[in-house]
């Protein structure tokens, strides 16, 4: 396995996790990830929202990383191993250090919210950083987690530390706050959550995105970072056009139904969501396809 444990850069797939009959298909899970091990992603992130991390028991979590190790090739894999408690999410975090993944990513704890302030989530991560041997990401995402958001300042507290080496955000204007205050010099990597963001956090100095639409067109998705990168500014904008058009159609309106049912069209193998998430009905599905060949990313 890859060990770079330098600057995070590139596009992610937040991979999804395929479930067939409400099971566990590990199968199409393999088959997803040797089709993203042929595009130019720089990784992936297992176990994230995407990938109904909640919604499986902590064999099937382990069962998930281990097909995620043995098909990890040169990508840079980040898991997400969070838990409620501290002890919990170190016990995990070990595992996936131990199993020789790149980087762990952890969302905020949020089942006693009232009481999860700053000061609690800088402890929280700190304890975990202190304790693992592999890098830490911080994983924002406010909606995911009972609207728990990490203060910037203790988000610029934490980015001193030593193996807390970047953040996956995904609330709409965190990207650009966070950059607007941290020092552009500083090892920390700021990743955009959503393609709906992903343009304005490049320009405000992100480092890249976990981008659930990577699951579905992820070529797309890097020509847009390439483009960025290249100085090729108006391509870039048009291009950005396109993909927030069909993430609205995907992703923010439908979730991880709405990426399941666009990967499916595209020929990779996701199935339904897990119950109690609910598939689309068909007529969505047509929808989204509409809008697939209406923004050119499939022929019709």
């Amino acid at each position: 396995m890859s060990n770079n444990t330098g600057k995070l850069s590139g596009i992610f797939a937040p991979v999804v996790t395929p479930f067939h009959s409400d099971e566990l298909s590990l199968d199409d899970l393999r088959f997803n990830l040797q089709r993203l091990k042929e595009t130019d992603l720089t990784g992936y992130l297992a176990l994230g929202s995407n990938g109904e991390f909640r919604s499986l028991t902590d064999k099937e979590q382990i069962q998930v990383m281990e097909v995620f190790a043995e098909e990890q090739g040169d990508k840079i894999v980040m898991v997400g191993t969070a838990c409620e408690s501290t002890r919990q999410t170190i016990i995990k975090s070990r595992l996936a250090c131990e199993m020789g993944f790149n980087y762990v990513s952890i969302l905020t704890p949020s089942y006693f919210v009232k009481q999860i302030d700053g000061i609690v989530l800088q402890d929280y991560y700190s304890r975990i950083a202190d304790s693992i041997n592999c890098p830490v990401l911080l994983y924002n995402a406010p909606r995911f987690a009972g609207g728990v958001e990490i203060p910037i300042q203790t988000v610029l507290d934490l980015s001193r530390h030593s193996n807390i080496v970047g953040m996956k955000d995904s609330t709409q204007t965190g990207p650009v706050k966070l950059l607007s205050h941290l020092d552009p010099a500083e090892d920390f990597s700021v990743l955009a959550g959503s393609a709906n963001f992903f343009y304005p956090a490049l320009e405000a100095g992100a480092k890249g995105g976990v981008l659930s639409l990577a699951n579905v067109i992820p070529e797309d998705c890097c020509r847009l970072y390439r483009l960025f990168l290249e100085g090729r500014y108006d391509e870039a904008e048009k291009l950005n056009s396109r993909l927030i058009r069909l993430n609205k159609a995907v992703s923010s309106t439908w979730g991880v139904a709405g990426v399941k049912a666009a990967m499916e069209l595209v020929g990779f193998r996701a199935g339904e969501p897990r119950h109690p998430l609910q598939g689309l009905p068909d007529e969505t599905k047509q929808n989204i396809r509409e809008t697939m060949v209406n923004e050119g990313f499939i022929s019709a």
